[in-house]
């Protein structure tokens, strides 16, 4: 049972349809706290996308994020510094990308049923930290190999770390703690009125 399917007592699609747009429209007011830097920026997304995983589940979870890159490649300005579809050929393409992976594996979490803060924050600091494997296979090869070109592509992996990784690790820690504490907290005020 997730937080979501407790809190929304409909299974019908509708209801459905309204969660997976007010997650994207969440994630996409989340992009937009942002701290401008060069070639990734730091924003409050991948909080957000812990927060719809751990709410959701693996599957509403996922489709959720599918739904917000859909958003951004339809022309939407979803992405971070109201960026659309055109970041989908930029350096943070491969962190976009891996947000579907990263809210399906906070809702696998979710699924297991795992509600206490230090299994959480592990959880979600692990689950950001695989983040980096699409984050940094794009810029390093993956760009390269589909022709884009920018001072951030056939990047070395000594670039990678100053540019894409170290810069982020601790947000990335305080994030997934925060995640942890939302969704307990939730949870508590949840048994509460129950």
């Amino acid at each position: 049972m997730t937080l979501s399917s407790t809190l929304v007592r409909s299974n019908s699609f509708g209801a459905k349809a309204l969660m997976v747009l007010g997650g994207s429209l969440f994630i996409a007011a989340a992009a937009q706290v942002t701290v401008p830097m060069y070639p990734v920026p730091v924003t409050l997304q991948t909080l957000a996308v812990l927060l719809v995983g751990f709410a959701y589940g693996a599957r509403l979870g996922a489709v959720t994020l599918v739904a917000y890159l859909a958003e951004g490649a339809m022309g939407l300005p979803v992405f971070a510094g109201f960026a659309n579809g055109a970041a989908f050929f930029g350096p943070t393409a491969g962190f976009l990308l891996g947000f579907v992976g990263m809210a399906w594996l906070a809702g696998l979490v979710s699924d297991a049923g795992v509600r206490r803060v230090v299994p959480l924050a592990l959880s979600a600091a692990a689950i950001s930290a695989l983040l980096y494997v699409p984050g940094a296979a794009w810029p390093m090869a993956v760009a390269g190999a589909f022709g884009l070109e920018g001072g951030w592509v056939n990047i070395s992996a000594s670039g990678i770390w100053t540019y894409f990784m170290a810069p982020f690790l601790i947000g990335d820690v305080v994030k997934a703690v925060l995640a942890a504490l939302i969704v307990t907290g939730a949870w508590k005020a949840v048994a509460r009125k129950a």
